[in-house]
This record gives structure tokens, sequence and C-alpha cells, in this order.
């Protein structure tokens, strides 16, 4: 799956801890989708939600794109090292 992030973004806090968002197209996918990011100062491993980027889509596609997420170790990694990286440039 070729994905091409498109904006990233990080906040950290020590009351919310790390909170951010990937906006990103995957090729061959007619709508971008976000991805929203969260980990607590105490959680071990990231806690993420999809959604479509602006306004609704196919079901189908979504699921598609969460599944490969879930199942891709680098695709999932890639994400969240641009949220990262973008906390950084601040």
């Amino acid at each position: 799956m070729n994905v091409q992030i498109l904006h990233a973004k990080m906040t950290h806090t020590k009351e919310d801890g790390h909170v951010g968002a990937v906006h990103f197209q995957v090729e061959g996918h007619p709508k971008p989708y976000e991805m929203a990011l969260h980990k607590s100062r105490k959680a071990k491993e990231w806690g993420y939600g999809l959604f479509f980027l602006a306004g609704s889509g196919d079901e189908e596609l979504l699921l598609e794109v969460e599944d490969e997420i879930e199942e891709n170790d680098e695709l999932y990694e890639q994400l969240v090292e641009a949220a990262l990286a973008a906390l950084e440039q601040e």
C-alpha cells in the first residue's frame, strides 16, 4: 500500500501526554485519511483512530487501510514517526 503523508502534527503536555494526527493519502483511494494518535504518560503503546479526512467515504476502503495499519508494522511506525517528527520541529 503506497501512502503519501500530507500533514502531521503532535503536541505534548504533562496532563494529556502525546496527542497528534497524521493526514495521508493512499494511492488509488479517492479520499485522504486522518490517523488521530494519543499516548498518555502511563501508556506503553499508542492508541489511534482512523477517519476520513474530509467528509465520509467508502467504509470498505477505510477498513482496508485500518487492516493494513494493523498488519504492517512499517506503515504504522511511518505514521507515528511523522507525527513525532512534527513535535520535534516545533
